[in-house]
């Protein structure tokens, strides 16, 4: 699970959740390690696309393995760093946090917010389908929950 603070970059219209939880060289290096292998930070910084000090790939590294986006490894004197989640799976959590914190005002500001998401889903190509899978996963939550409370 994402452990880091996604809502201080949150900007109105932002399309990519990881661009909202992460910086803009946290973004490049989560990029890399979410390829298959294990890297050292000499690795990452190799693979970067433009020149970055060697401390501050291994401070970047660091930040991420405190957030819990990637596991490391002691080999010898070096760390390897592998992702801790797919990026389907961070994305889906940091999403997720952000609608819980959204939601955490109240029963009073769901409905705008329910309504907002509503008129952006109908809106998209594939609306409607996208609408009726929305209905069927209400209707299977609301199920678990009745199940649930028997």
């Amino acid at each position: 699970m994402f452990k880091g603070v996604w809502g201080s970059r949150w900007r109105r219209g932002e399309r990519d959740p990881l661009r909202a939880a992460l910086g803009s060289l946290e973004r490049q290096v989560m990029d890399i390690v979410w390829q298959p292998g294990d890297f050292t930070v000499r690795e990452v910084q190799s693979r970067l696309g433009r020149p970055v000090a060697y401390t501050t790939v291994m401070t970047t590294l660091d930040r991420l393995f405190k957030k819990g986006l990637v596991t490391r490894t002691r080999a010898g004197r070096a760390f390897v760093y592998t992702a801790a989640q797919s990026r389907q799976e961070i994305e889906a959590d940091v999403a997720g946090g952000m609608l819980s914190g959204l939601l955490s005002t109240g029963p009073e500001s769901a409905m705008p917010i329910l309504s907002n998401l509503i008129d952006a889903v109908s809106r998209q190509d594939g609306g409607l389908d996208m609408l009726s899978a929305l209905e069927a996963l209400v209707r299977d939550k609301r199920q678990r929950i009745e199940e649930a409370k028997e």
